[in-house]
């Protein structure tokens, strides 16, 4: 694994020094900044450019989700995991909605924090096993539901599908266009012609149908 440079944000002392010791086990792993509160985590991820920025969802001023969606717009190459003790489907929804690339409990932060970030480093998504349940058990019911299927009866193209798969892991447009050596407006223009083929409204939704679809898959742990 390269060098590695993270930020850790949460409002318990104990917590960032508990997975402190975690990630600087790791050679080459190295915590370069600290915040207590959401303010504080998005001001230092632009000062500090971190590969990783792991948060908790529970912060004052800023929430996770909120310092997840300010640093995918400010840093888009830092990726963003969440370490929280919510289990709430909702909130696994609008965190990844908002681009964090993982999202882990931290019940089990000694066990997975390291894997993890390996994962969201290596530019996948990553859900402990816990929110990997909470999170096949909402996909199945929009299923259930008849959402997520395609309202228009008509399938993407196959270069479509390239773009929900590099959405659904995380990256940017920016990201996007320079893996497909296209313009970042041809990316938007694919974007928004997805999102109406397929009768989608958010990211959360888009992620839904490229998992319930095989084009990404969760990461066996």
């Amino acid at each position: 694994m390269k060098k590695l440079r993270i930020l850790l944000a949460d409002d318990h002392v104990l917590i960032r020094r508990g997975a402190r010791g975690v990630l600087q086990s790791q050679q080459g792993w190295r915590v370069v900044g600290e915040a207590g509160n959401g303010t504080e985590a998005v001001e230092k991820a632009k000062r500090l450019k971190p590969d990783v920025a792991i948060v908790d969802i529970s912060m004052p001023e800023l929430d996770g989700v909120q310092v997840a969606r300010q640093i995918r717009k400010t840093v888009p190459n830092t990726k963003v995991l969440v370490l929280t003790m919510h289990e709430s489907e909702q909130l696994v929804e609008s965190a990844l909605g908002a681009g964090a690339h993982g999202y882990i409990l931290k019940s089990d932060l000694t066990a997975s924090l390291v894997k993890a970030v390996k994962e969201v480093c290596g530019g996948r998504r990553s859900l402990t096993p816990r929110v990997s349940e909470i999170v096949v058990k909402g996909f199945l019911k929009a299923r259930s539901d008849n959402q997520l299927e395609g309202r228009t009866g008509t399938q993407p193209t196959s270069r479509q599908l390239e773009v929900v798969r590099l959405l659904a892991e995380g990256k940017v447009n920016k990201e996007i266009a320079c893996r497909l050596g296209i313009a970042v407006r041809t990316v938007e223009a694919h974007r928004a012609n997805i999102m109406q083929k397929l009768g989608l409204h958010s990211l959360a939704d888009l992620i839904r149908y490229a998992l319930l679809n095989g084009i990404i898959s969760l990461q066996s742990r």
